[in-house]
């Protein structure tokens, strides 16, 4: 693997079930991606997006095949292996914020921040105040709008400061101004050249901003293109 490469997968193959019913999710992909770079993996549902990025999050054990995330190499790592690697090189963003309700935001972000090291209450008012809700914290999921607990998922998964920001559909649960209020937050989060966006979408238009965009179908990369110039997420025709 180059110096580079956030991310590396060769032959990485993922099967669900056996015999008849089995479901090859990934087919032989190989995979190189380097640090620092906004990327978007664009396929239709079913294409094989959320299981790759399952496994480059360590979520799930590949098939076969080897991936290399952030400098760790996942295939045959055991459960405590897999934890340490979510633990110290992935932020997760979820379609569906996934917060704890009876949480504050801050508290939401707490939770996260405690796994690590550091002053966790001033580390969750900080990426709050970063991700616009300096003055939200102490409102309950409940009492925030979409797009508001989606910022608190994206402020839950850059506390740690992960090398790795893995996003599932993060706009897709919102309307078209949240959507790209809350794009532009995740391109700026690549601001920190060593950290990598990697955002799984069936959306065409989002994938426009990318700096590479890596298309899936049937469980295999079907093209990839590296986009010199991407576009400003205020200025996409959703």
């Amino acid at each position: 693997m180059t110096e580079s490469a956030a991310i590396k997968t060769t032959g990485l193959t993922k099967v669900y079930g056996e015999g008849e019913t089995a479901v090859r999710a990934l087919r032989n992909v190989d995979l190189e991606i380097p640090y620092g770079e906004f990327v978007v993996i664009l396929g239709p549902s079913g294409s094989g997006k959320t299981a790759l990025l399952n496994q480059i999050g360590a979520l799930e054990e590949p098939t076969s095949g080897s991936i290399i995330a952030a400098g760790v190499e996942l295939a045959g790592l055991d459960e405590a292996g897999r934890t340490n690697h979510r633990l110290n090189s992935v932020g997760f963003v979820f379609q569906f914020y996934n917060l704890v309700p009876t949480l504050t935001a801050e508290e939401n972000v707490a939770l996260i921040a405690e796994l690590t090291d550091g002053d966790t209450e001033q580390r969750a008012a900080r990426v709050l105040a970063e991700v616009g809700l300096g003055g939200r914290g102490s409102h309950f999921p409940g009492q925030l709008s979409g797009g508001e607990q989606q910022r608190v998922s994206i402020a839950r998964g850059l506390v740690k400061n992960p090398p790795l920001l893995l996003c599932d559909e993060p706009t897709g649960a919102l309307d078209t101004d949240m959507g790209t209020q809350i794009l532009q937050l995740l391109k700026d989060a690549t601001a920190d050249s060593h950290r990598t966006v990697l955002t799984v979408t069936h959306n065409t238009v989002i994938a426009k901003m990318a700096e590479r965009v890596i298309e899936l179908r049937d469980g295999e990369i079907v093209g990839e293109r590296v986009n010199p110039s991407p576009a400003d997420p205020s200025d996409l025709t959703w």
